[in-house]
């Protein structure tokens, strides 16, 4: 785990570790209640594919043991459950305990009992060495207080071969896709003000995109962290891209 002298950054500004966490924190509470509309809203739906695509390459089979980390609300642990079935499980994981909420209640009235939550941080995971077949992240890794230590946590848990999908904002191929991208986002703090009532939240989210490592840099991450078979696939032009690697 970071220790409580490094800095880390929470968008544009640097802070300690801790404060990182609690900030972030703060973040989704605010957010969790309408988190899936605005998702809908800022993606104008796509969102939805790109996690389809996710769950299409995790390689999910009936009987597997998967985990979605920072899965929030549920929406990838939905999609999981049925390729599972009930002879497999779904881990749907999250550090924030309003999000956790919202998610346990979308599988339990969905009917999804393969569907376990857990309120867990992705640096401490509370899971046996080599427990899962599959680990799914849904624009969820830039958020995490000390990335390094996390991925080395989803190494721990996966089986070897185990694959380790990341679906994250990227970075735009194109410059000109990029400005105009950037532009559509702009709009995003406004946006949340109105749905949510949170514009500072939002805010957020536009300067994580912007420091969260591009592509490339994401690979070598992963493969820093021991994984091998590391590729990427854009989508949207490298607005979002989907990491594939395997423990």
């Amino acid at each position: 785990m970071a220790n409580s002298d490094e800095r880390v950054s929470f968008g544009f500004r640097e802070v300690s570790a801790e404060e990182k966490t609690r900030l972030v924190g703060d973040v989704f509470t605010a957010v969790a209640s309408r988190y899936d509309l605005m998702n809908d809203l800022m993606s104008l739906g796509s969102h939805r594919l790109m996690k389809r695509m996710l769950v299409e390459m995790s390689g999910a089979r009936p009987g597997h043991q998967v985990l979605d980390l920072a899965g929030g609300t549920g929406d990838i642990a939905q999609l999981l459950a049925p390729v599972v079935t009930s002879a497999g499980q779904v881990v749907l994981a999250d550090m924030n305990p309003a999000m956790l909420a919202i998610g346990q209640d979308q599988m339990l009235d969905s009917g999804l009992t393969q569907v376990q939550c857990c309120c867990a941080k992705a640096e401490a995971l509370p899971f046996a060495n080599d427990r899962f077949n599959s680990v799914t992240i849904g624009f969820g890794l830039r958020n995490f207080t000390a990335k390094h230590e996390a991925l080395q946590e989803l190494k721990r848990v996966l089986k070897p071969g185990g694959a380790l999908l990341v679906l994250e904002f990227s970075k735009p191929v194109n410059p000109w896709l990029d400005a105009a991208y950037q532009s559509f986002q702009s709009a995003w703090p406004a946006l949340g003000k109105l749905v949510v009532g949170d514009a500072a939240s939002y805010r957020y989210l536009i300067e994580s995109i912007r420091v969260h490592p591009d592509q490339e840099a994401l690979k070598l991450m992963l493969a820093d962290s021991g994984f091998s078979e590391v590729e990427h696939h854009d989508l949207l032009g490298g607005i979002a891209a989907i990491h594939r690697a395997v423990a």
